[in-house]
């Protein structure tokens, strides 16, 4: 494969409008696109994207193998974990302590719909 970038990756959730929410209002996504019903009755189409940029992410509930909340290993990329984590932990956030490891810093929250995300110092 020559040149390829990934650029979406589907996030399982039960609620769409909930996780909706959560991207927007908690880890200050921005809405790049949203079709109501494209994918079938209460299935909608929502495209979201970090604030900094990259990849964008889809608000799934139509995948039978993927039921809300089965995602793990989705990682962020921020420039000063110690703020981004006080903000989201005064923001309501279910977020872990800030772990060290070898290899960075991080730590792990989960969304609205139970999925796992990794916050990690750049």
């Amino acid at each position: 494969m020559a040149k390829n970038e990934i650029v979406i990756v589907s996030v399982p959730v039960a609620d769409q409008a909930r996780a909706k929410a959560f991207y927007l209002e908690k880890l200050g996504f921005s809405l790049v696109m949203e079709s109501k019903d494209a994918m079938g009755p209460d299935r909608s189409w929502i495209m979201l994207k970090p604030a900094g940029g990259g990849t964008a992410i889809t608000l799934v509930n139509w995948f039978d193998t993927m039921p809300a909340g089965s995602l793990r290993g989705l990682v962020i990329g921020v420039a000063d974990l110690e703020t981004e984590h006080a903000l989201l932990r005064d923001a309501g956030v279910d977020i872990d302590e800030i772990k060290s490891q070898p290899w960075g810093r991080f730590a792990t929250l989960r969304d609205s719909e139970g999925n796992g995300i990794v916050l990690q110092k750049r």
